[in-house]
């Protein structure tokens, strides 16, 4: 079977790939939280277009993301025009009887969805009071200089733009944390993304496996990608979460993911172009609580007892004394057992007491040594 690395040695010699991981896969730092494996994983709550046109709502998803722990707010940065044209025929049509959005234009999704420009800094304003983070995807050139304009902290590129190599080269210049969604995209045109981002400047990435459905089911998530892309492209990675629950998201944190992206509402009941996959305040609350229990648990390479676990010791089971003994009396199964505590000889030396005579009376709860021994 192929190593994971065998698949970059088509793009990297191996030289690179060492120089990669020893000097790529660094923890960074997104405003004052760190990114990497020797921090909590970093928690996103993606608002999209949950505020369902509301500037009152929006806020108070942010109030309600902070109340539930998330580390940062994200909104998407566009407009109708910047996404696509006005027509609702051929291909700007949704037609697809199983999409959550059948029947409308990809115009018309976009205008219900967008974030209106001016209530980005509100947005980021309410976030920093609560000591949230609050960043975005720019789907253009002009977004990205309008985020600069508020003083984004960090970029996110969508898997939709994954591809889109003058939009990284944009965000790369400016110096700031970089986060790629990976969604549908080959090896290829990923190394092709990384290699435009670290060329423009990018030191500090994130590859999230990302599944490109809404909502996206647990079978077609693969998250055995994630410790793939890490080893491939040497970056932190994590997981834009489409699925259901916070199942995935654990499940990612066992695997190396540093960061987790979650769309969020306030109910999914409101409705709203994203409210059919995103989490609830409570659940929300329970992807962070979960994800850094996953993060604590996973620990270094263990045997033996830990020093919480040396007071558990004395519960394993020992050799005693469980009938009253006369000096020279032999051992037997009669007299001899492994109970607990374990305080006296391994269970292991039993064998080799049988037949033995004792060196003195023993009273019974005594536990077996060899001074015991005649």
């Amino acid at each position: 079977m192929l190593s994971m690395a065998a698949g970059l040695r088509g793009f990297y010699p191996p030289e690179r790939i060492k120089q990669q991981k020893e000097s790529r896969m660094h923890s960074f730092m997104i405003g004052q939280r760190r990114i990497g494996a020797d921090a909590p994983p970093f928690v996103i709550a993606e608002m999209s277009g949950n505020h369902n046109q509301s500037l009152d709502r929006a806020l108070a998803i942010v109030d309600a993301a902070a109340k539930a722990g998330a580390h940062a707010l994200k909104l998407q940065t566009y407009t109708p025009d910047t996404m696509t044209l006005d027509l609702d025929e051929g291909e700007f049509h949704i037609g697809d009887p199983n999409s959550l959005w059948a029947g409308t234009s990809l115009y018309k999704l976009y205008q219900e969805a967008y974030t209106p420009w001016e209530w980005h800094k509100p947005i980021f304003d309410r976030a920093a009071e609560h000591g949230m983070l609050a960043f975005s995807t720019p789907f253009d050139e002009s977004a990205v200089d309008f985020l600069e304009s508020l003083g984004a902290p960090a970029y996110k590129i969508a898997s939709f733009e994954n591809t889109d190599v003058p939009l990284i080269r944009k965000v790369a210049a400016t110096g700031k944390p970089m986060i790629i969604s990976t969604g549908m995209a080959s090896v290829a045109e990923l190394d092709e993304s990384v290699r435009a981002a670290r060329e423009a400047g990018c030191r500090d990435l994130v590859l999230l496996k990302c599944t490109s459905t809404y909502p996206s089911t647990p079978a077609n998530t693969h998250l055995r990608t994630i410790p793939h892309l890490r080893e491939l492209f040497g970056t932190q990675v994590g997981l834009s979460d489409h699925t259901m629950g916070v199942g995935a998201a654990v499940a990612a944190v066992a695997l190396g993911a540093t960061v987790v992206e979650k769309h969020f509402t306030l109910r999914r009941a409101d409705g709203g172009v994203d409210s059919t996959f995103s989490l609830e305040p409570e659940e929300l609350a329970m992807l962070v609580t979960e994800t850094e229990r996953a993060w604590q648990a996973m620990g270094q390479v263990q045997y033996g007892a830990t020093q919480a676990e040396t007071k558990s010791l004395v519960f394993r089971r020992s050799l005693y004394v469980v009938k009253d003994m006369a000096a020279g009396e032999t051992f037997t199964a009669e007299n001899v057992r492994a109970i607990r505590p374990g305080l006296g000889l391994a269970p292991k030396f039993l064998d080799t007491l049988l037949g033995k005579r004792a060196g003195r009376a023993i009273k019974r709860g005594t536990p077996l040594n060899w001074d015991l021994l005649g």
